[in-house]
């Protein structure tokens, strides 16, 4: 529907910036970004918060694959795919005791993405 008005666009003088600030933003160092990324990445799955909230609240502060499967109504696989990626990022240390693998929080690292989320 035509109703007359029209739409006016109004560009600035080509002289200037859209901001005097510009020079000054400093992005984030590329290496932390991807660093950053893999974090986000780790923990915006359900079921990895779940885990990683599992293992911060046991009472030995640490958790075996077999702890994990029945809670969460998982197969071993399943929860070992997830804890792989929780390692990979930081999140969570590996301590192979014979057959088994136990899992516990690296705390600088959870305080690390408290703090971005701050």
């Amino acid at each position: 529907m035509d109703d007359g008005t029209m739409l006016q666009v109004i560009t600035p003088p080509v002289d200037q910036t859209c901001s005097e600030q510009t020079a000054e933003l400093v992005p984030m160092d590329r290496g932390q970004a991807e660093q950053v990324a893999q974090i986000f990445k780790a923990v915006s799955d359900p079921t990895r918060l779940q885990i990683l909230s599992m293992i911060q609240g046991s009472p030995a502060g640490e958790a075996c694959v077999c702890d994990l499967t029945k809670p969460l109504g998982l197969t071993q696989p399943t929860i070992s795919h997830h804890l792989k990626i929780l390692v990979d990022a930081g999140l969570l240390t590996r301590d192979k005791r014979g057959p088994w693998a136990w899992f516990a929080v690296v705390p600088e690292r959870l305080a690390a993405v408290r703090s971005l989320l701050a």
